[in-house]
């Protein structure tokens, strides 16, 4: 079951100057800064400036402690603040409340029997959140000046969240007040959770997290105290880390895109009172009604009163719900490992290789997924394995006489081997490689399953331990499915067994890309997206700041990707199966009418 918000709850207060001299606060901000905007660490010292960038972050939240816009009252306290502010609003209420669950928190109840596909949640685009409505909000001067703002719309709304939040008259405030005080994605993990996390693929990404939003703090503190466009926002007297920590947290646990009023492009929103639905496995149930203007969700499956109503966030892996949504999902159907795999430059046969891959539309370096599910790999994978393992002459066959084409589309096929001899070749590749990344990890799986049943560990350690387990038992399986496979064409080959033959009408196309992909409208993380031409770069437009240390925001600015993990070369496969580092990377395209988190 999907977890957002194992929380403590929001207190009362009002901004106020930050603690210590501004001067003082300017310099740790400052140094922060140029920490977060140096170049990316050499291998193995990840860790080291992690702890760095850590140590200056909390020497700021020390001297901001106290000065932060919180309300008075538990969360729970402002749920029917909430409903009433919704009826209002034109959003449905009926057939559902807010309540407490142990596992996952708060979420929806069913009060009333509901059917599968019933139309039970509506929420008109007046009630959403989103970078229009920033636009014409007291943000609206600086989003027209700064293009960091104008290229990100996530940070644009973490900002927007931060504004409302400190307006006493906001018309947002009824849903601000019952979003979480904390959250438990790795920004809120303390150094010694983090450790756990070691070795996994999800430590880069976490790294990545931590240093853009301390970087993209630091630059826009001195935004707020220096840009004149700045100066009627609510956040001009009280901006502290803990703030941002808390709006990026929320936009990226929250965030999806819908259609603009006219349908011609997507937005960023937020979504009260829809996002405390939380996540099972199932399929996509939730839409955006263009005719009457407001996102619709329909029933995932028949729920009796006193049931929790789910949702399901998408296909995402549990490094993606650890790392943007807090949570460890244990029944995870759509859980992967990424590993990246390419046909070395300085091999024989790259040319030869490199031409059958791109006729099947398949990069010659990539990153891959290892799955949970059988097969563990995908039909692409599979036909990128056949490729990597062919000889001169099954290369030939592919790229020169009649009927290449169709030969070409069957690479993806697992009815139609290319050989026996370059099965085995291919499957005893994958098992030795992931045997190889296995050998990684500094913990065994039964030593991970031990820890878990201490005590005394933490909410983040288990999930941090879980994920790590989780890689391992599909790295695990990907060995034991590899060996089953190699043992079973070497029999075919000993006691020569014919290939199967295909014909035209059984060709099996290559799945070049994700089912998402088929999908019109794209739903966007505020961590772990690839770099758009749109995105700046936070490191390059640092040179648009003077020896003041004043920001100067034109139209020279830079390009930056603030959320972005950091960019890393696809590492090259030599034949001999050497041990190269996997990362996570976040899936892109999602549908349009799924929840991010």
């Amino acid at each position: 079951m999907g977890k957002k918000s194992r929380v403590k709850t929001q207190k009362s207060g009002s901004g106020s100057t930050s603690a210590g001299s501004p001067k003082e606060m300017l310099n740790l901000i400052s140094e922060l800064l140029q920490k977060c905007s140096s170049p990316s660490p050499s291998p193995g010292k990840e860790w080291e400036e992690y702890v760095q960038i850590r140590s200056l972050v909390e020497k700021i939240r020390k001297k901001q402690k106290g000065f932060s816009v919180t309300f008075k009252g538990s969360r729970e306290d402002f749920f029917p603040e909430l409903l009433a502010w919704a009826l209002e609003n034109g959003a449905s209420t009926d057939g559902f409340e807010i309540s407490y669950f142990p596992e996952e928190g708060f979420g929806l109840k069913a009060t009333k029997p509901i059917k599968a596909e019933e139309l039970f949640l509506w929420v008109p685009r007046k009630m959403l959140m989103t970078v229009e409505s920033a636009k014409n909000s007291v943000l609206g001067p600086l989003y027209s000046q700064d293009r960091i703002l104008q290229a990100m719309g996530n940070i644009t709304l973490a900002f927007h969240l931060l504004c409302e939040r400190a307006d006493p008259n906001s018309f947002w405030l009824p849903y601000i007040k019952t979003l979480p005080n904390e959250y438990d994605t790795p920004l809120y993990f303390e150094e010694e959770e983090v450790q756990y996390l070691q070795s996994t693929q999800a430590i880069h990404d976490v790294f990545s997290q931590y240093k853009n939003t301390a970087r993209q703090y630091a630059y826009f503190y001195k935004v707020i105290q220096t840009h004149p466009n700045a100066s009627k926002l609510p956040l001009k007297d009280s901006f502290t880390y803990d703030d941002y920590r808390w709006a990026v947290s929320s936009v990226m646990t929250r965030q999806n895109q819908i259609p603009t009023e006219d349908g011609n492009r997507v937005t960023l929103a937020l979504i009260p009172l829809w996002d405390m639905c939380n996540h099972t496995n199932g399929l996509i149930t939730t839409g955006y009604n263009l005719e009457d203007d407001r996102c619709e969700c329909v029933a995932l499956q028949d729920y009796k009163a006193d049931e929790q109503i789910y949702i399901f966030y998408g296909t995402r892996s549990n490094a993606e719900f650890v790392i943007h949504n807090g949570f460890f999902f244990d029944n995870n159907s759509h859980d992967r490992v990424k590993i990246k795999l390419g046909v070395s430059k300085s091999e024989r046969l790259y040319a030869m290789k490199a031409e059958v891959l791109a006729r099947a539309g398949i990069p010659s370096s990539s990153i891959f997924a290892l799955h949970c599910s059988e097969p563990p790999i995908s039909a692409q994978l599979l036909a990128f394995l056949r490729v990597f393992c062919m000889s001169e002459d099954e290369l030939r066959e592919y790229l020169v006489g009649a009927h290449v084409v169709d030969k070409v589309f069957t690479l993806g096929n697992a009815e139609f081997p290319i050989s026996w001899e370059n099965e085995i070749k291919l499957w005893t590749f994958l098992e030795t490689r992931a045997a190889l990344l296995l050998k990684t990890y500094k913990t065994t799986t039964e030593e991970d399953k031990s820890l878990l049943e201490k005590p005394d560990l933490s909410f983040h350690s288990k999930v941090a331990i879980k994920l790590r387990l989780a890689e391992k038992e599909i790295l695990e399986k990907v060995v034991a499915c590899g060996k089953a496979k190699r043992e079973y064409f070497q029999k075919q080959l000993e006691e020569g067994v014919p290939l199967p033959k295909y014909e035209e009408s059984n060709i099996s196309l290559i799945e070049n890309s994700g089912s998402e992909s088929k999908l019109p409208i794209i739903l966007r993380k505020l961590e772990g997206e690839e770099i758009g031409e749109e995105e700046l770069k936070m490191t390059e437009v640092l040179s648009d700041m003077n020896t003041n240390g004043d920001v100067h925001v034109n139209g020279n600015s830079k390009q930056f990707n603030g959320t972005s993990a950091e960019d890393e070369k696809i590492l090259n496969v030599e034949e001999n199966a050497q041990t190269t580092e996997v990362k996570e990377t976040a899936e892109e395209v999602i549908m349009c009418n799924k929840q991010q988190s």
